[in-house]
């Protein structure tokens, strides 16, 4: 396990990177094409922009070895429910821009992200849609939530290319 003070610098340049990707997107403006029309919708577009989180205090090692505590992810979670409501690529496109998953795609393993991320997915479907974890599984396994899944990282990857 890195030291802590290796982890703080991991964590600040992950949190710079994710305010320069941010900082360096120009807004959409009449005359420029979207990559998708759904980006049009502020809801959609940098949903987290306001959304204070504080990257340097987020302990990935410790969520892997005790879980996490859903209220910590109220933001993303909150976000992901106002865009369920226009739709199922709003929602993972929402869900993709979350600024700690960006950290954690980019400081850990494939598998321990992806873990990660089904954790989020689960824990999203059992507070809003009372599923069980079987349930929520069946949900992202299904077509319609891996088609969604892969437009909107289709989509974002898009938007970073112009940027």
């Amino acid at each position: 396990m890195a030291s802590p003070e290796k982890q703080k610098k991991r964590a600040q340049r992950a949190k710079t990177k994710a305010r320069q990707n941010r900082m360096g997107k120009p807004k959409a403006r009449s005359g420029i094409t979207l990559v998708h029309p759904i980006l049009a919708n502020p809801l959609i577009d940098e949903p987290f922009d306001d959304v204070a989180i504080d990257l340097s205090a987020f302990d990935f090692k410790d969520i892997e070895e005790n879980g996490f505590d859903p209220a910590h992810f109220d933001d993303l979670f909150q976000a992901m429910k106002a865009a369920e409501g226009i739709s199922l690529l709003a929602q993972c496109l929402v869900f993709l821009q979350y600024p700690v998953l960006e950290l954690v795609v980019a400081e850990e393993s494939q598998e321990a992200a992806t873990d990660f991320m089904m954790g989020l997915l689960i824990v999203y479907r059992a507070i809003f849609h009372d599923e069980d974890e079987d349930a929520a599984v069946a949900w992202i396994a299904s077509e319609a939530f891996q088609s969604a899944y892969n437009e909107a990282s289709d989509i974002l990857q898009k938007k970073n290319a112009r940027a």
